[in-house]
């Protein structure tokens, strides 16, 4: 587990890294430990020869010769003053001398190399070592000494270095771990509870974390996520409420599609009317009737929000956009119509033709040409609803443009997004939703080209082959 926490892999990372910076400087201090370890066997040896000197006739016993060498744990000492090189006091040596320092000369690369040498490979050896007398007490003062007693206190300094940056590295470890358990890890345990907790039953409101951390970043997670929660709620609701809405919109469609079967048996006798008025009315009707049954029927068949996969077919673009007209200006042809202040446009080409499933591109262009025209009325705008169509390279694009007011800001940040991408007073937004999604279906899309305060336009583009999304089919046949 300590490994595996964030605070328990710091502990090990700063007790690593303290190590790392005392290593830095772990070896210059050993060098200059044994700089300083051979200063001090100096000033004892010339301590030893200024007692000596001060006895009179120069005279010492051998005991207390071997006891101030012993002191100075040096072997001889050597001073030199007024040009003399005086022996002071010596003992036999256990063997010749095998080198020569020179304190006051020596660089730092021969310091250095000493020191490694000593520390790593032992002392076995006699040296002599050369320095300057403090308070000018002569002109030179040497020392023979045995390099393992070097040896032994470098070693002996070594290991306490390591001791104490050990102990540091731990002590600074568990300072941070220690602040890092209270400024860090209890907030972010707090986050993780709170996530825990509001998976298990997201739609209670109490279960949505309340940002309360002092840490400004900490409180910035803790803000972000109380926002993400909200709306993860609020699509929730909005899902139950649409899954409730579909069971009741399953059972309208089958009723409904019975009262539509009915109406589609009494409509097929139109066909056979007499009067010029029904014999051209009466086709439309049937074709509407059919689509109305089509889509109860597939409503009921699919059980959910998707659309069923197009068929697609030749479709005459003039001829499908002369259908839309009669459906959302069902009046235009009255002597009298109701909504006179609107006109619709059928700006499409002849011969112009689309691959697609003639029934659901008729939605998309009912949905957005029945918001035209609710857009222009609710504004008491009078003007024209077109519908315009061209090829432009290897797509075709329609054209629905309006005279109204444009687009509010809402509605477009939210435009094919259902139950808020509604422009219209009391409208759903599921218009524009179910024809940009259809559009999908066919590999197309469906885009807002214009919005002013003079009027608006949305472009549904198509590829013009035989493109289609998945789970499209072709289907050979031509539809008006």
């Amino acid at each position: 587990m300590l490994i595996r926490s964030l605070s328990g892999r710091l502990l090990l990372l700063t007790a690593a890294f303290v190590m790392l910076i005392e290593g830095l400087f772990f070896a210059p201090t050993v060098v200059t430990y044994r700089e300083t370890y051979l200063k001090e066997r100096l000033e004892r040896a010339q301590i030893a020869s200024l007692a000596l000197l001060a006895t009179p006739d120069d005279m010492v016993t051998p005991d207390l010769e071997a006891e101030l060498l012993k002191t100075a744990e040096v072997l001889n000492i050597v001073l030199q003053r007024d040009e003399a090189r005086v022996l002071i006091l010596a003992q036999p040596a256990p063997r010749p001398i095998d080198a020569t320092y020179d304190l006051r000369t020596e660089g730092a690369f021969a310091q250095w190399r000493h020191a490694g040498r000593v520390l790593l490979l032992g002392g076995e050896r006699v040296i002599r070592v050369i320095g300057m007398p403090v308070n000018g007490g002569g002109d030179a003062i040497e020392a023979t000494l045995e390099e393992r007693r070097l040896h032994a206190a470098m070693v002996s300094y070594a290991l306490k270095i390591l001791a104490m940056s050990a102990v540091i590295a731990l002590l600074t470890g568990l300072l941070i771990w220690l602040a890092l358990r209270r400024f860090l890890v209890r907030p972010m345990t707090r986050v993780i509870e709170n996530m825990r907790r509001f998976a298990e039953d997201p739609e209670d409101p109490e279960r949505v974390i309340r940002p309360d951390s002092s840490i400004a970043e900490i409180a910035e997670a803790e803000k972000t996520l109380a926002g993400l929660e909200t709306e993860l709620r609020s699509a929730l609701r909005q899902k139950a409420r649409l899954a409730a809405m579909g069971e009741g919109l399953a059972k309208v469609s089958h009723d409904l599609r019975n009262l539509l079967t009915t109406a589609q048996l009494l409509a097929d006798r139109l066909e056979g009317s007499a009067d010029p008025r029904v014999a051209r009315v009466g086709p439309k009707i049937i074709r509407s009737l059919d689509r109305a049954a089509a889509l109860c029927a597939s409503t009921l068949d699919f059980g959910k929000t998707e659309e069923p996969a197009p068929v697609i077919r030749t479709v005459v673009l003039r001829a499908l956009a002369e259908e839309v007209g009669d459906v959302v200006f069902p009046d235009r042809n009255a002597a009298e119509p109701a909504g006179a202040g609107v006109r619709f446009v059928n700006a499409a080409p002849e011969g112009l033709t689309a691959p697609a499933d003639p029934d659901q591109l008729h939605r998309v262009l009912v949905n957005l040409a029945r918001n035209a025209r609710q857009a222009m009325e609710n504004a008491g705008r009078s003007g024209e609803v077109r519908i315009g169509a061209a090829r432009e390279g290897e797509s075709v694009v329609i054209e629905v443009a309006d005279q109204g007011p444009g687009l509010p800001e809402q509605a477009r940040a939210n435009l094919f997004t259902p139950f808020k991408g509604g422009a219209t007073r009391g409208g759903a937004g599921l218009g524009l939703a179910i024809a940009a999604e259809l559009a999908r279906a066919h590999g197309g899309r469906v885009e807002l080209a214009t919005s002013t305060t003079e009027g608006a336009a949305f472009r549904v583009t198509l590829p013009a082959g035989p493109r289609l999304a998945p789970g499209g089919r072709p289907d050979r046949r031509s539809a008006a």
